[in-house]
């Protein structure tokens, strides 16, 4: 029988997961898109934000649980009927651009240690394809002992800025800047993380009842945010020059000066780095398994998945050599976040509500 836990928390773990990814966890994105709308601005497009996110997780996990689907192609296939190829193609640029992101970010975190960039993006890699191997069991057990660990670090991290440069960060809170764009920061943030929730189908397995499915997706938004809104105040306390800083984590961690914590709170977005990259991967695993059984009558073996798995790895991460972290952010996520709003957001909460609504929503037969 499904833990509360399992019903209640993982769905939400499991989508801050594949949310969190690299710049999420080193900075980058939140100086994208919330520092140039002001501090105050930046947490209304938080907050705007989560609200998105809770409430597309809600509609999809409903959807997704009326309908038995367990991966993202059974989700789309109910959803869009035909045209779930436009989502198949988003969801593929997608993954290339944020594993290049990973790798870049997992390239810079080795780098910043001292190691050469090609061992932390290598390291990645191999974990990653490893965790997969094994399917749904292992992954969330990578979502959770990853949760634990960065919800405790990203805590301790405001804690101890707030003992170093609180002075700063109270100042940061107290500039008078306008809170201009805003709506279209939160906006676009969340509607390209907002495919995490049809990322993490295979663990809503665990859901017994549609208030399951509610309770699970209003949870998701909160707990996605919490570790981004710590790290945006403690940010605050270099706030305007910090938006121009490509890892604004270290930028902070060198001005705390305490070499253990700075390790920590590396190993610790290597980890945040290897959760997210799991999430995306293993995805693609499940949607290949569903349709392997469906032709050949079992399921798709450990050897199998660790090949699928380096296979995308090896064609994505390496673009990260030509390309620099914030430009791959600031080029590439705006426009997978408008394409995501017109094939899931938009017919998730129009679509997919109406045919909840009609019962309109029926398991896949063949």
């Amino acid at each position: 029988m499904s833990s509360r836990f399992q019903r209640f928390l993982l769905p939400a773990f499991a989508f801050k997961a594949v949310v969190i990814g690299g710049g999420y966890a080193t900075g980058r994105e939140l100086a994208e898109f919330f520092l140039p709308s002001g501090p105050w601005g930046g947490i209304a497009a938080m907050l705007l934000a989560t609200l998105i996110w809770s409430g597309v997780c809600v509609a999809t996990f409903l959807f997704a649980r009326a309908g038995g689907a367990r991966d993202y192609q059974s989700f789309v296939r109910q959803l869009l009927g035909p045209g779930w190829i436009a989502f198949e193609f988003s969801y593929v640029l997608f993954v290339i651009l944020i594993l290049a992101v990973f790798g870049a970010a997992a390239g810079a975190i080795a780098a910043s240690l001292g190691l050469p960039s090609i061992a932390g993006t290598l390291a990645l890699m191999a974990l990653i394809a490893l965790v997969v191997a094994y399917g749904n069991s292992s992954v969330e057990r990578l979502f959770t002992y990853v949760s634990i660990l960065l919800y405790a670090v990203y805590a301790l991290f405001l804690v101890l800025a707030l003992t170093h440069f609180g002075g700063l960060i109270v100042a940061g809170f107290s500039r008078h800047v306008p809170m201009t764009g805003w709506v279209t920061g939160g906006i676009t943030y969340a509607s390209y993380n907002i495919v995490g929730a049809v990322v993490i189908l295979p663990v809503l397995r665990h859901l017994t009842s549609d208030r399951d499915a509610v309770i699970a997706g209003l949870i998701a938004g909160p707990l996605a945010m919490l570790p981004a809104l710590l790290f945006f105040c403690a940010m605050m306390a270099y706030y305007p020059r910090i938006g121009a800083v490509t890892l604004p984590s270290d930028f902070l961690l060198q001005r705390l000066n305490l070499p253990l914590f700075r390790l920590l709170f590396q190993l610790m977005i290597f980890a945040a780095l290897l959760e997210s990259g799991t999430g995306s991967v293993h995805a693609i695993n499940e949607r290949i398994g569903h349709a392997w059984r469906r032709r050949h009558g079992q399921n798709l073996g450990h050897g199998a998945r660790l090949a699928i798995a380096l296979t995308i790895l090896t064609g994505c991460m390496f673009v990260a050599a030509r390309f620099g972290l914030v430009a791959l952010i600031a080029n590439g996520y705006r426009l997978l976040a408008a394409m995501f709003l017109l094939v899931y957001v938009l017919p998730v909460l129009t679509i997919g509500i109406y045919k909840l609504s009609r019962g309109g929503v029926r398991p896949e037969t063949t």
